[in-house]
């Protein structure tokens, strides 16, 4: 099994990025290379990594170059990315390293909202699915590619937004870059907090001005307006 280094963008999340830490720590590859990359610079985001034997960074907040930082000191086979709020499938190393022995470059998880659900979900989630299968899998879908490949394609973009759209088109100019079947859980805090359909519709109000050409910087101060 190629040794996977786990790449976490954090941002004021301690009690999730615990609980994940958590998760990683009880799965049964004893090589995983684990970096948390702080954008807030919190002392207490230090702690929890220490605790949980993370290796922390502290960088400008931004989540494309928090990545690319912890990409560039990952020493894994393997990259997977993670958000300090997923919640982990039972055996993703097993569905990842499956994925590899088939000849992909990469893969993402299946995308599927964490308790409490609302019905919403239920829609979404299928939709969420057709549109990976011929558009972008976002960031919080455990993107996870071998390290050359990741290079190759030239990382994540430097942006506050739409990091991943570059990386995943260049990987699969590279090879098959493919969905498993285990699901990883998202956090739908946010969606409840802003009602699902208005969260929904601003995600993909901002997707489409990113496809006509707005700046990464623009959209994300517009995303931060609607959704605080």
């Amino acid at each position: 099994m190629p040794r996977f280094s786990v790449i976490i963008p954090c941002y004021h999340d301690e009690s999730k990025l615990a609980d994940l830490l958590r998760q990683l720590q009880q799965l049964p590859d004893s090589s995983l290379e684990t970096i948390v990359v702080d954008g807030a610079r919190d002392a207490a985001c230090g702690r929890v990594c220490q605790q949980y034997g993370a290796q922390w960074l502290a960088a400008e907040p931004c989540r494309g170059q928090q990545l690319r930082m912890g990409a560039a000191v990952a020493r894994g086979d393997a990259l997977w990315f993670l958000h300090a709020d997923n919640r982990l499938p039972p055996d993703p190393l097993s569905a990842m390293q499956l994925a590899f022995d088939q000849g992909a470059v990469g893969g993402y998880f299946r995308f599927r909202f964490d308790r409490p659900r609302a019905w919403p979900a239920l829609l979404l989630e299928p939709a969420i699915a057709f549109r990976c299968r011929f558009g972008v899998p976002y960031g919080d879908q455990g993107l996870f590619m071998r390290r050359n490949a990741y290079w190759n394609a030239g990382g994540h973009s430097p942006w506050p937004l739409f990091e991943e759209v570059a990386l995943i088109e260049g990987l699969r100019r590279q090879g098959r870059f493919v969905p498993v079947r285990q699901p990883i859980h998202v956090d739908p805090r946010r969606w409840h907090r802003d009602g699902w359909w208005r969260r929904t519709w601003v995600n993909r109000n901002l997707a489409l001005a990113f496809a006509r050409g707005v700046s990464p910087d623009r959209l994300a101060a517009r995303y931060r307006s609607k959704t605080n």
